[in-house]
């Protein structure tokens, strides 16, 4: 018997399993990080679009007569899907997105303490505690893009 041969064949099923072991990790990481990412931008939409929501509830509470502003301002909030959402963002996304998340999430609440003690939506109070919301909202949009690797130069 040639040892050589069997040496070699050896090492070389030695080698074909090896690379073939390791494109199969590198394509399930690949994979892994895709799904990752996938989870994480479908709940940042709905995130997205459960403050959106509850923010256009709450334009509509402003201007409602003052009798009628805080209950409904209530009942925007409540119905909205925010809060809901914002705790499945503190499980999917990373430490600082979730701050920030956190932060838009208060600043729309204290828009609606604002309308629920009698703002309507020409007060100036209002309109502070809009523009904190406002600055809010862009900054937790833009922390999403960056986590999910999307341009943000062109963000508005």
């Amino acid at each position: 018997m040639n040892w050589a041969s069997l040496i070699s064949a050896v090492l070389g099923a030695g080698i074909g399993i090896t690379s073939t072991l390791l494109v199969d990790q590198a394509r399930w990481r690949r994979d892994s990080h895709e799904r990752l990412r996938t989870e994480r931008r479908e709940v940042y939409n709905a995130y997205l679009t459960a403050l959106s929501r509850t923010r256009n509830g709450l334009r509509e509470a402003a201007r409602l007569p003052q009798e009628a502003r805080a209950e409904q301002a209530r009942e925007a909030f409540h119905t909205g899907g925010a809060y809901e959402l914002r705790i499945q963002m503190t499980i999917t996304a990373p430490g600082d997105l979730t701050t920030r998340s956190e932060v838009a999430y208060r600043s729309l609440r204290a828009l609606r303490n604002e309308i629920e003690r009698g703002a309507s939506h020409q007060d100036e109070e209002y309109a502070q505690r809009r523009e904190a919301y406002e600055i809010a909202l862009g900054a937790l949009r833009r922390e999403m893009r960056t986590d999910l690797g999307v341009d943000t130069t062109s963000d508005h």
